[in-house]
């Protein structure tokens, strides 16, 4: 099951509202799900939020109506007054909800002091939390962003396995691969030590979505206030005692709705920009050629009070799907 914008159920004295509808494809996709047969008991090492707080969405050029090339339509993303204690609350809440639906669902979840305190992993390189990374938002266009991410108060450090971040650029992701491998080396000796499946949870949580109904557009791009965590980059992650691997990645987002922030326009030289614009479509209809500057917009996003509960809601949400599917294959 997985949520959409259709419809609503209330949380939070009705500040945030979600609607569960069925999708033509699975909500989570499973990567060699046979090996989920024969986990438990398991262990949590990582449960990895991400908030979104600045975003680069970009589409195809602008030219070519009347012959000009050159210039992208781009929309820039900010957003504002989310706090480093809200995350981490945000953090603490999604990450309690996902124990409780493991042991509900039948799962015997042992505490993860012994995975932190086994002679391999302590002995990693610690990773910095809150972790500041560029990252990729949408495979399937220009969109890019940074985000913070956050663990869990209880867990005693930050656990990032290669492909629990997809870095913006090659060179991104290829730093973080190579610190990942060397940790699931590490847990891959203590799961068969321990007889324990770890599971490494990460989760985006992004406050714009483009391209979907909204109040503003521009040049196919559409810009508005949402709460959604991220798909294709949201994903659990199992290593057994067998030494063998599984994941789960969310093919969709699944998102809330409500009144989660304000919108501003902060766009400068805008005047300008259109001028540019109309200068390299006449050149281009004389015959002349042209290049035009395309169109780009700057927003700012400032959190309200329900962004807090909203994003819990988005979080909790993906939870389900994701125990549910984990349920069903065990």
């Amino acid at each position: 099951m997985i949520f959409r914008h259709f419809g609503a159920v209330s949380i939070a004295a009705a500040l945030v509202s979600a609607t569960p509808a069925m999708s033509e494809k699975s909500p989570v996709k499973v990567t060699s799900g046979d090996v989920v047969k024969a986990i438990d008991p398991v262990t949590i090492g990582a449960f990895n939020v991400g908030f979104v707080f600045e975003s680069i969405d970009g589409n195809a050029a602008i030219g070519g109506l009347i012959g000009a090339f050159g210039g992208a339509t781009r929309a820039k993303s900010l957003l504002v007054g989310v706090t480093p204690e809200m995350m981490q609350a945000i953090t603490d809440a999604a990450y309690a909800d996902f124990s409780r639906q493991l042991a509900a669902r039948g799962f015997t979840l042992v505490d993860s002091g012994g995975l932190f305190a086994a002679d391999k992993v302590s002995k990693l390189k610690p990773v910095a939390a809150p972790n500041i990374v560029k990252i990729k938002l949408d495979p399937r266009n220009d969109s890019n962003g940074k985000a913070s991410f956050y663990k869990p108060g209880s867990l005693p450090a930050m656990i990032v396995l290669a492909g629990d971040i997809t870095g913006s650029s090659i060179f991104s992701a290829f730093g973080q691969a190579g610190a990942g491998i060397d940790t699931q080396m590490a847990i891959q000796d203590y799961t068969k030590a321990s007889g324990q499946t770890v599971l490494n949870v990460t989760y985006v949580i992004d406050f714009s979505q483009v391209k979907r109904p909204g109040a503003f557009s521009f040049g196919k791009l559409e810009v508005n206030s949402g709460m959604a965590i991220v798909g294709d980059y949201s994903r659990v992650m199992l290593i057994t005692p067998a030494d063998k691997t599984a994941t789960l990645v969310l093919q969709q987002p699944v998102a809330v709705e409500g009144d989660f922030s304000t919108r501003a326009d902060e766009t400068k030289d805008g005047a300008w920009q259109k001028a540019g614009n109309v200068a390299g479509g006449i050149a281009a209809a004389m015959g002349a050629g042209g290049f035009m500057l395309g169109k780009s917009k700057t927003f700012s996003f400032t959190a309200k009070p329900a962004y807090q509960e909203g994003a819990i809601k988005a979080a909790t949400l993906a939870n389900t799907a994701f125990v549910e599917q984990l349920a069903a294959l065990h």
